[in-house]
């Protein structure tokens, strides 16, 4: 089998979970608030991360050595998350979806701050498309302006955050740290900030199979993720990855009746492009050298 059929594949297990994970946090949003669906999604991700360490023994893997960007990492994550979950409940999912792809422009934009990398003419290009593309998602005339537009357009820059810091943990840390400290970290936010109340929701019947496949699907669409992007380019997996925006406007249309406005995909064209267009010519570069 060929590397980038290998990875298509892994794409279609990210693409899969990613929209999965939409709909379930749509589906238990009536009865669970967005940090009681964190929280419990942080406690399937533990149960299975702790489950799989002892079994392959990873635990020695586990570090301490950088609390500290772990602590920030999953801070920035966290919220990022939340304003996710919140934002796929109150606009269609395709424009959820096309905003978060403006994550790799903030990476872009934030990347010279947190990473001290340089800014180059067409990384400046591509944040300039990610920005008409963000507009033209949220409608030229402004009147799609509301706040599932700007929750979503704000959680793509923690997941750039994310992005970046994780990057730097790689350098270090190997999967079973990450994920390891993510879970853990990220169900002790949950608890704090669903119980600062005195009142935490729990799972009946109905919400407890989708809470699981929440936790599950989180997992294993940036396990996918990942794998996909050890074996292919990015100039392979990240056209494979904007498949998930015309596949959940079906999934919207069919399951909530969602009717997607074209501006949508023609905002997340020029994302795209924009996107491509770096990572096409980071790709070449880097080959040159």
């Amino acid at each position: 089998m060929s590397p980038v059929l290998k990875a298509a594949l892994w794409m279609s297990g990210s693409i899969a979970s990613f929209s999965t994970m939409a709909v379930a946090g749509r589906e238990v949003s009536d009865s669970l608030d967005t940090f009681e669906i964190m929280m419990y999604r942080s406690v399937v991700g533990v149960f299975v991360v702790c489950v799989l360490a002892a079994a392959t023994g990873a635990w020695r893997n586990v570090q301490t050595a950088r609390l500290g960007t772990h602590v920030v990492r999953n801070l920035a994550h966290f919220t990022g998350q939340n304003l996710w979950f919140y934002a796929v409940t109150v606009i269609p999912l395709a424009q959820v979806f096309a905003l978060e792809f403006t994550s790799p422009i903030w990476v872009i934009v934030l990347s010279p701050l947190i990473l001290g990398e340089r800014l180059t003419p067409v990384r400046a290009l591509a944040a300039i498309m990610g920005f008409i593309g963000i507009l033209i998602v949220a409608r030229p005339d402004m009147a799609g302006i509301n706040a599932g537009v700007i929750t979503a357009a704000s959680s793509a820059i923690f997941f750039a955050i994310t992005i970046m810091l994780t990057k730097k943990l790689t350098r270090t840390e190997g999967i079973t740290s990450i994920l390891f400290w993510l879970t853990s970290m990220q169900l002790v936010m949950g608890i704090v900030m669903a119980g600062y109340d005195g009142d935490i929701a729990w799972p009946d019947l109905q919400t407890g199979p989708w809470v699981f496949l929440i936790g599950c699907a989180g997992l294993l669409a940036h396990y996918c993720l990942t794998n996909a992007l050890s074996i292919a380019p990015a100039t392979v997996v990240v056209p494979i990855d904007f498949i998930r925006l015309p596949a959940i406007a079906v999934i919207g249309m069919l399951v909530y009746g969602e009717v997607v406005d074209i501006w949508v995909f023609v905002g997340a064209a020029i994302i795209f492009a924009g996107n491509y267009v770096n990572i096409l010519v980071e790709s070449r570069h880097t080959k040159a050298l």
